[in-house]
């Protein structure tokens, strides 16, 4: 019987590949019990995202060397969302984890990441990890204090002028009951090109019965990767926009909109702020993310923006103060002010 099945979404990251298939093949140990010849217990989905620089090469030899690999191919580039949905999918086990293609993970990780999930018997399980950048290694804490007791994730939310667990995104910092997944609850938006796990993770915090987060730093997160969103300037960036603006609606939808709001919108307005002071973007699209951020200001409760910008620091808070009273251009070319925008 499947226990565990890991999904790996891969797309050209041939450079860092070996690295992610080395450290699945040191976890395929455990997956079997100890000595016996049975099925393995932990199942590897790698998913090829229409790979073309010969990562489908690397893949196509872990499937026959790692135990428990299954190779799932792309017949045309559909992104890491799709990948993950393919990978869920495909999955066969009573818990689901994610790692990414350029990642690794520490030998025996999903062992002990298996036995918490067992033995707290609740939804979801968040873990710590460790950043690297270069050879530098940081750990990085789930923000959350509480370690190894299950709790209602509705209250790991809040407070809204702090960072919490919503704000602690990466789909792979942990792993997720199949429950979930028959719920409808860990299937990604395929319309995102990045920024999915956004609306994500806030999706599993309002919607899931218990989760606990424990001290495992198991994950090793590749930082500064050329080939990643996180690093490139284009107009997928963009979709941030439509990920906050969705994470937006559905909260305003939930019974305690009310309290769950203010948090949504203060947490949109700090990423505006990000991505208009990043240097990352290709010129056009900066001048695209500065007008698309100065309508979602616009577009958001104003009394709630009112709020979260009061609750910054005089910087963050005067660049999006003068952003959002930035004036509209009418269909006829001409500048106007929205009156929202001006008070």
């Amino acid at each position: 019987m499947v226990k565990l099945s890991v999904i790996v979404p891969f797309h050209n990251v041939r450079p860092y590949a070996s690295d992610a298939l080395r450290s699945l093949r040191a976890n395929a140990g455990d997956s079997g019990g100890s000595g016996t010849t049975g099925p393995p217990e932990i199942e590897f989905v790698l998913v090829d995202d229409c790979s073309t620089d010969g990562t489908q090469d690397l893949l196509e030899r872990a499937e026959k060397e790692i135990p428990g690999a299954v190779l799932v191919r792309h017949g045309r580039r559909r992104g890491v969302a799709a990948a993950r949905n393919t990978g869920l999918d495909a999955a066969r086990g009573e818990f689901l984890a994610f790692l990414d293609g350029d990642d690794w993970v520490a030998p025996g990780h999903y062992r002990d990441l298996l036995a918490a999930a067992e033995a707290l018997g609740c939804d979801f399980l968040r873990t710590d990890h460790v950043r690297c950048t270069g050879r530098r290694r940081t750990v990085v804490r789930v923000p959350h204090g509480r370690r190894g007791t299950v709790l209602d994730p509705r209250d790991a939310i809040l407070p809204a002028h702090r960072t919490t667990s919503v704000d602690y995104a990466y789909a792979w910092a942990g792993v997720y009951h199949r429950r979930l997944l028959e719920r409808g609850l860990l299937r990604f938006d395929e319309e995102l090109r990045t920024a999915e796990d956004r609306p994500w993770i806030w999706r599993l915090h309002r919607e899931a019965a218990s989760f606990a987060v424990v001290g495992l730093t198991g994950v090793f997160y590749r930082r500064g990767v050329a080939t990643s969103l996180t690093r490139i300037g284009d107009e997928r960036q963009l979709d941030f926009i439509r990920a906050y603006d969705r994470l937006v609606e559905e909260t305003s939808r939930d019974p305690d909109a009310a309290a769950l709001l203010p948090k949504a919108v203060r947490t949109y307005c700090a990423v505006i702020h990000h991505h208009l002071t990043s240097d990352r973007f290709e010129p056009h699209v900066a001048k695209a993310v500065r007008a698309r951020c100065a309508a979602a200001l616009r577009r958001l409760p104003g009394d709630l923006v009112r709020e979260a910008l009061d609750s910054m620091d005089a910087e963050r808070s005067a660049r999006l103060r003068r952003l959002r009273r930035r004036p509209v251009l009418s269909p006829g070319l001409r500048a106007k002010t929205t009156p929202e925008a001006a008070r």
